[in-house]
């Protein structure tokens, strides 16, 4: 439950601290006074989007924090799964600066809007105006529904295995469409990893291979030459070896009459050597070199293959080539195992939807055994609140599975006799409308873990004695969940157990909203205003009197 809220800063609020009571909380005040303006602040707690136009002092920042007690309502997972700090008096926090940005904080721990709102919605129920919109949406008569028959185990599960079925669907809807468009292109792809495999990547050296044409294709030049090189050394008259030959004789026999030419001698004999070394490799060249036209055109044709599938693939070496070839490998290899994968996983999805379908019928099945429960009680209320001729129906139209089940709901009402029920946003006016989710609200309060219910003007279109009747079931709610309700009418203000009166202050240049706790005498004049206006006359507040005294 809320133990205080503190409000700074925030529209007509320059500064303002509430302590609610335990039981049921009474807010009053004038029109335009700012009742609303703590619904739109609790709201920021609960992750309602946030604008700086509704600072009071545009520069300084906003802040809104609520203190709430939550040891009886096993909320620990929570926390754990968030990784923040429990404590059983848990603090929310929400700041909005005067640049728009907003944070908000759990204990202290930074949070995202999303895990905010998650949280407060395990902590505070709002009526308002609002809430009556959303009484026409089928999802949300759905969760009515599902409140007032106990679901939530069974609901819980099916939305587990809904959640396994979505998964394994959009795992097979992937495998499918990449089927679609492997088997589009697997002809194409396996054409190219052809071209890769008979290429024969793995033999070729192309720089070898680049020297090896150039050797063959100038056979005729090279083999001249390597004669003329080989007439130089070792041929002609005066060749370069029988020249050497005669030095080494000369040197050999100098440094057998002077030791200082030992070593002269040694290097011009590892000279002849090298020399005569070379003349034989040329030789071997010689004969070795062929001008081969066939080869030429072999030798020409692979390069031309190497550089076309370079250019083909927009890649620059043959290793590249290779790692192409065995990704295509590999893929195409996937491909056709896809087949097997195909039908290994629609068989997953296909019982998975089965296992949906078993669960949402059992769902079902309570829904349809509640519904008629749900119907003869909640109009056995608004009989009671002033809708004397009331009904409800309660109608479940089997729908493909959504993370609610297999269910459509939609509740039909009539306030009249003699009009059958129809679309709640065909029949029932705003009065009518608000009785008929409070009557929801008080059928469903025993059976959700909520510490604090919240209604806005929940007494629209009503007076006198079905007032009182309502302000009795709030008492009842208010035994086991924290009300607070802001209300006009006088009957209301008389059965709080705690009365909160809103005004605005004029002292200052600019307007404020405050808000204080009535004691025993003014709440006596304060209904009596309400009452008799401005002025009440005694009779108002004998009236005032007699209301508060009304055995509760």
């Amino acid at each position: 439950m809320i133990k205080s809220l503190s409000i700074v800063n925030f529209a007509l609020i320059k500064e303002l601290e509430l302590t609610p009571a335990v039981g049921l909380n009474v807010i009053t005040g004038e029109t335009g006074a700012g009742k609303s303006i703590m619904l739109g602040a609790l709201g920021l707690l609960m992750g309602h989007r946030a604008d700086s136009k509704a600072l009071w002092d545009i520069t300084k920042k906003c802040q809104i924090e609520g203190h709430f007690e939550i040891s009886d309502y096993l909320l620990q997972p929570f926390f754990e799964a968030y990784d923040l700090d429990y404590e059983t008096e848990t603090i929310i926090r929400r700041e909005i600066s005067p640049n728009g940005k907003s944070r908000a904080f759990i204990n202290d721990t930074p949070v995202n809007l999303e895990v905010l709102k998650n949280f407060a919605l395990k902590l505070m129920d709002i009526h308002s105006q609002h809430e009556s919109l959303n009484l026409g949406n089928h999802q949300y008569q759905l969760e009515v529904l599902d409140q007032f028959s106990l679901n939530a185990q069974p609901l819980q599960a099916y939305r587990e295995a809904f959640e396994d079925y979505q998964q394994r669907k959009k795992a097979h809807d992937a495998l499918v469409l990449w089927h679609h468009n492997s088997r589009k292109n697997q002809d194409y792809e396996r054409h190219n990893l052809q071209e890769l495999e008979d290429a024969g990547l793995d033999l070729i050296d192309l720089e070898l291979l680049e020297q090896n044409l150039t050797t063959m294709q100038h056979a005729e030049e090279i083999k001249l030459k390597l004669s003329q090189a080989i007439q130089i050394l070792d041929e002609e008259e005066f060749a370069v070896i029988k020249q050497l030959e005669l030095l080494d004789a000369l040197m050999i026999s100098i440094s057998s009459l002077s030791g200082r030419f030992k070593e002269v001698q040694g290097r011009v004999s590892s000279s002849l050597i090298e020399l005569k070394d070379i003349f034989e490799t040329f030789l071997e060249e010689r004969e070795r070199i062929e001008f081969d036209p066939q080869r030429i055109a072999e030798l020409n044709e692979q390069r031309s293959l190497i550089y076309r599938l370079q250019q083909k693939h927009e890649l620059h070496t043959i290793k590249d080539l290779i790692d192409l070839r065995e990704q295509l490998s590999k893929k195409l290899d996937e491909i056709d195992q896809l087949d097997e994968r195909l039908a290994t996983s629609k068989e997953q999805m296909n019982l998975a939807l089965n296992q949906v379908m078993k669960l949402g019928k059992v769902l079902s099945k309570l829904r349809h055994q509640s519904a008629l429960s749900f119907e003869r009680k909640i109009a056995d209320i608004i009989h009671e609140i002033g809708i004397e001729n009331g009904q409800v129906k309660i109608e479940l139209e089997a729908i493909e599975p959504n993370k609610n089940g297999i269910n459509k709901c939609t509740i039909l009402f009539s306030a009249n006799k003699g009009v059958a029920p129809k679309s709640l946003k065909n029949v029932a006016s705003g009065g009518e409308l608000s009785r008929l989710i409070f009557a929801i609200k008080y059928l469903i309060a025993d059976k959700i873990a909520l510490p604090t219910l919240i209604f806005d003007e929940i007494d629209t279109g009503v007076s006198g004695e079905i007032a009182i009747k309502m302000v009795k079931m709030m008492k009842s709610m208010a035994k086991n969940h924290q009300v607070i309700s802001i209300s006009h009418l006088p009957q209301f203000a008389a059965g709080g157990d705690a009365h909160f009166f809103v005004y605005k202050d004029h002292s200052a240049d600019k307007s404020v909203t405050k808000i204080k706790e009535l004691a025993a005498e003014e709440r006596i004049e304060a209904i009596a205003k309400m009452i008799a206006g401005a002025h009440p006359t005694e009779s108002a507040f004998k009236s005032a009197r007699e209301l508060l005294s009304l055995p509760q």
